[in-house]
């Protein structure tokens, strides 16, 4: 990114150097400050503040949302949150995922009934609750079975990155009218 390579080599940076690097006024990179909790620059003994190079890289990033990308605040603190999140989230959902496969593996055993009627069992009731808080919602069971917390939480992340990529896609399908 040829935004990247202009910041240039320095530990730290005024906040008159980093308007000047983003081309925005400082009140607005002062607002910014108050809205996105992951930009959040020391403070000298002067009470100036001081943007280290992870700094200025998020305010370029925020700009590009904003600006480029023309994202609303709320949409950029989202999509900020989605990717900070996002490698934790690839290793988080695999462990998950794992073990929620060797679950089902052992229920397969130990039950008879087919995977293809689990799946259909567990995924109608949810799309119905869909609407209802997570919390209010009844727990997804098979065959009368609770199932275990990992599974739930499996679940849970899927839905999340299913409900993240339909908001992907409602943007990209505004976009294109």
């Amino acid at each position: 990114m040829s935004t990247l390579s202009r910041i240039p080599e320095k530990l730290f940076f005024k906040i008159g150097e980093v308007c000047e690097l983003i081309k925005v006024q400082p009140h607005v990179l002062r607002y910014w400050e108050t809205e996105f909790p992951m930009l959040a620059p020391q403070k000298n003994r002067a009470g100036q503040r001081v943007y280290r190079r992870k700094d200025v890289e998020m305010v370029l990033r925020i700009r590009d949302l904003l600006y480029e990308e023309k994202f609303t605040i709320a949409g950029a603190k989202k999509k900020l949150a989605d990717e900070m999140r996002g490698s934790t989230r690839t290793r988080a959902v695999s462990k998950e995922t794992s073990a929620a496969e060797s679950e089902a593996k052992t229920r397969m055993t130990a039950d008879p009934a087919p995977a293809v009627s689990t799946i259909e069992e567990t995924a109608a009731p949810r799309q119905v609750e869909a609407s209802q808080p997570e919390a209010l919602a009844p727990s997804p069971a098979v065959n009368g079975k609770e199932l275990p917390p990992q599974v739930r939480r499996a679940f849970r992340v899927i839905k999340r990155d299913l409900e993240d990529l339909l908001t992907l896609l409602n943007a990209d399908a505004s976009i294109n009218r």
